[in-house]
């Protein structure tokens, strides 16, 4: 399955970016995989921000700015990144896991190891 996605957000430089990113998307096991708008809304708005510090480094990077404050730029990106990761796990363990424990759907669990195992190495 494959979906578009088109997001529009303001940074903290206040300029305008439009992005459209194609996502393809498997999860192998069977119970419905949904979240609030407003948790789905929170994460968003988190990640535009991250693109749109991202891209200000790179025009950093390509202005030839200084790197001691190039590494500070993507230090401050990493830990915006970790900090949604952590938003998407609290989410999926309060919601996706506890469904899937009802419904014993114990592949959830697996999935969720392997992705934990992926997130930390």
């Amino acid at each position: 399955m494959s979906d578009n996605h088109s997001h529009e957000y303001n940074h903290e430089h206040t300029h305008e970016h439009d992005h459209e990113h194609s996502h393809s998307h498997v999860h192998g096991h069977s119970h419905g995989h949904t979240h609030s708008p407003e948790h789905n809304k929170i994460v968003l708005n988190r990640m535009s921000r991250i693109i749109g510090h991202m891209e200000s480094t790179k025009r950093m990077v390509e202005d030839g700015r200084d790197c001691t404050e190039v590494l500070v730029q993507l230090s401050a990106i990493e830990s915006a990144i970790k900090s949604v990761s952590r938003v998407i796990i609290k989410e999926h363990l309060n919601t996706c896991i506890v469904d899937a424990v009802k419904e014993d759907d114990y592949a959830a669990l697996d999935e969720l190891n392997a992705a934990i195992d992926k997130f930390i190495k």
